[in-house]
């Protein structure tokens, strides 16, 4: 678990440029501080103890201003730089290396119980305040500009932008 949590840190650290030290990260950064959370309420709501991951979850939103529901699927060295807003749904999956910004939403289209968040495969990076709703898969390594709104699947290797958002070519 200590290995995990190192590897959350190294990660921001990596990413970040504003990052001095992993111990300062480690304190201060409240999208460390959200995935940590989310960590142990996922491990909660899988133990079958829904109502604490909950309740839990709702401390650490309060905490962080980060919300990330404890059924998410998030994957290794996630990164939520500033964090402030992010908003991860339910059914949404998220794989290995993916940095997102704050005021991110993986938001549900439907309100059925069938998958209705994003999946958001390794490698991506999402800018600040994008919307990504329903169940659509963003390929790896692909980039989805700050602001933007995706409805769509977007392939692999793929930048989009816009409202709504469109591919952008280089």
């Amino acid at each position: 678990m200590f290995d995990r949590l190192r590897e959350d840190t190294r990660a921001m650290c990596d990413r970040d440029p504003a990052a001095r030290r992993c111990f300062e990260v480690a304190l201060t950064y409240p999208g460390v501080h959200a995935i940590w959370g989310y960590r142990i309420t996922h491990r909660l709501w899988n133990g079958g103890f829904r109502l604490l991951a909950r309740l839990l979850s709702h401390i650490v939103r309060h905490l962080t201003g980060v919300e990330i529901h404890p059924a998410a699927t998030i994957g290794r060295r996630v990164t939520i730089d500033h964090g402030m807003g992010v908003v991860i749904g339910e059914t949404a999956e998220i794989g290995d290396d993916v940095h997102m910004y704050h005021g991110v939403t993986l938001g549900g289209d439907t309100n059925e119980r069938v998958k209705r968040h994003p999946t958001v495969e390794d490698g991506v990076k999402i800018g600040a305040r994008a919307t990504l709703l329903g169940d659509i898969t963003i390929g790896e390594n692909a980039a989805v500009g700050a602001g933007s709104v995706v409805t769509d699947d977007v392939e692999p290797d793929v930048t989009v932008a816009g409202v709504p958002a469109r591919r952008i070519d280089d």
